[in-house]
């Protein structure tokens, strides 16, 4: 019985809520991790991004005989460059709109309260009421109180909100560092780990990281290429329906649109809003918008960045999200799809690298 594999499992099950149980009576212990964890993660995390999206350039200068330490700084001219020339360009009519949303929030809210009342009043919300205990003005009540709030809050907030932005101004001052030394050192990586696993099961090791880093590339290249293009077809088409805040609801849907399936929605939803306040119809012809630029990127662009990269199932992708959402809210939807691409391969091949071991050890055992 000790040897049987059932008991070996449910020993190791046994060991690891042991663990947790420890781990949380001395929670002190573990609390400068988690502040550290948290403090490097943000920094981190974007330079990852930027490195899978900057590293085919820098492969790009290497082959034509340019040192990696200069096509690293070359590449951050330009990127410095590219970044003046928007804040040039698009940077006055950004802040125009952002000061002229921020003045004018409080009408926006009282317009949205009209708006919602005169629909109540409609003749077709009358029908469909009939006989139901569903009632709009309890939820224009909520929605009206609700951004009431947050529009009082940001007063009474302000050393809150001047903490984030010292912070985020502080994340974004490190990361160029880091992004240097990912993309310098970031191949000595692979066989620094490779070290750790024994000789004869390092070529499968050596697989597992080559499918993690084709899968993280695959995905966050594709992922912002995408994001990027409807970001731009929605900026044409609210402009081409004279929707109000065009540029920073644009800006808001390249944000979400990183998020699988929902993220579309997440980023419409501001400009419904906006739409509906400005003209009922306006809002339907921002969801016919969405639709076809949907259509198109799903149909046309996406099969061509993308491909088939990730093998993740759509059901299973959705699950996926509902969980990542409840846990980690919108960094757990930024997440969730990532870390599951990697997690996969490295169970796929982990149980693979287990098989060979195995099927080692039983030949041992038998000479």
């Amino acid at each position: 019985m000790p040897q049987s594999k059932y008991f070996r499992l449910g020993i190791w099950i046994l060991l690891i809520f042991a663990i947790i149980l420890l781990g949380s009576h001395i929670s002190f212990v573990f609390r400068p991790i988690g502040i550290l964890i948290t403090t490097l993660s943000a920094p981190i995390i974007i330079a990852g991004v930027l490195y899978y999206m900057l590293r085919p350039i820098v492969h790009l200068l290497c082959k034509f005989k340019v040192p990696k330490a200069a096509a690293i700084l070359l590449i951050y001219l330009i990127f410095i460059c590219l970044i003046a020339t928007l804040v040039i360009t698009i940077g006055p009519i950004l802040q125009q709109q952002l000061i002229s949303l921020v003045n004018s929030a409080p009408d926006l809210i009282k317009k949205l309260s009209k708006q919602l009342v005169a629909w109540q009043n409609s003749k077709i919300l009358e029908r469909f009421q009939e006989g139901t205990s569903f009632s709009l003005s309890n939820i224009i009540d909520h929605v009206t109180k609700t951004l009431t709030k947050i529009t009082a809050s940001i007063g009474t907030n302000i050393i809150d909100i001047i903490t984030s932005i010292t912070g985020f101004i502080i994340v974004m001052v490190t990361v160029p560092f880091i992004l240097f030394y990912m993309l310098k050192d970031g191949s000595k990586l692979p066989r620094t780990v490779l070290k750790l696993i024994p000789a004869e099961h390092r070529k499968e090791g050596a697989m597992i990281l080559k499918d993690m880093d084709q899968a993280l590339s695959g995905y966050i290249q594709g992922q912002i290429l995408i994001s990027c293009f409807d970001g731009i077809c929605i900026y044409v088409w609210y402009r081409i329906i004279g929707l109000d805040y065009p540029l920073i609801l644009a800006l808001i849907a390249v944000f979400t649109n990183v998020i699988p399936f929902i993220g579309p929605v997440i980023g419409t939803a501001p400009g419904v809003i906006v739409g509906f306040i400005q003209e009922p119809m306006m809002a339907v012809y921002v969801v016919i918008g969405m639709i076809i630029i949907q259509q198109i990127e799903s149909n046309l662009v996406s099969p061509q960045v993308m491909g088939k990269k990730l093998d993740v199932h759509p059901l299973t992708i959705i699950l996926i999200l509902l969980v990542a959402g409840n846990i980690g809210g919108f960094v757990g939807l930024l997440l969730a799809i990532p870390v599951y691409a990697v997690l996969k391969v490295i169970v796929t091949r982990s149980y693979r690298l287990y098989r060979l071991h195995k099927k080692a050890t039983e030949h041992r055992a038998d000479v």
